[in-house]
């Protein structure tokens, strides 16, 4: 079996543009299902957070039909969330793959975190390794360049929570800078699907998914990896 690194961003709000503090954190259903799907098949999977902060699920993320069910969960699974690794003690080398989900807190603190780029630097040029992320969680991918200062991830193809979800979700105008846009000014080959419709992509050992509706196939996309 293998063991999976699995990021959380440790943030509470997204700094708005207006200055607005926005509440945030991890999106719960793009935790729980990939994670449900590892532990099942019988992975090891380590949850780690900036400065070891226990992770807070948006409260957005549980206020539809499936909210009940995904708090059950996350109930169960709470001591595990309630004791993070510090992301600044972990050794990649230790892990097979890492998984970063979304939610607009990757967009706070992962996006500029020395600690998840030092990971995925180290992780993705190794062919043996799997990195996957999905939604908002290639924010993390942001910070992650290679010894000469290039952006690890230009010429990859990629997708992430697109510029026109974030505008229909409401929340484009005010947000100081755009996912899909930062992701294509750095160099990367984004693909997406229509919005909030599920489409994973995968680029030799990169996997990410679009938004919470690829949470399923992003978790079976990383098994079939590993």
């Amino acid at each position: 079996m293998s063991s999976v690194l699995l990021v959380l961003s440790g943030a509470r709000v997204w700094s708005l543009k207006d200055g607005t503090q926005h509440p945030t954190g991890y999106w719960a259903e793009e935790f729980v299902t990939p994670y449900r799907l590892l532990i099942e098949a019988g992975h090891d999977v380590t949850i780690a957070t900036p400065g070891a902060r226990v992770p807070v699920a948006d409260e957005a993320s549980l206020g539809d039909e499936s909210g009940p069910e995904l708090r059950a969960y996350l109930d169960t699974v709470k001591d595990l969330l309630e004791s993070p690794a510090r992301l600044e003690d972990v050794d990649p080398a230790g892990y097979d793959a890492v998984f970063i989900p979304g939610g607009h807190g990757p967009m706070q603190d992962l996006a500029v975190n020395p600690d998840v780029a030092r990971i995925l630097a180290a992780m993705l040029p190794d062919d043996s390794k799997v990195v996957a992320s999905l939604c908002h969680g290639p924010a993390a991918f942001l910070a992650a360049g290679d010894a000469e200062g290039n952006w690890l991830f230009k010429g990859r193809k990629l997708t992430a929570f697109t510029d026109e979800e974030e505008t229909q979700a409401g929340l484009a105008d005010n947000a100081p800078w755009l996912l899909e846009t930062r992701l294509r000014a750095g160099g990367a080959v984004f693909e997406s699907a229509p919005a909030w419709a599920s489409h994973v992509v995968v680029d030799g050992n990169l996997i990410t998914a679009q938004n919470p509706a690829s949470a399923e196939a992003a978790g079976q996309a990383i098994l079939a990896k590993l």
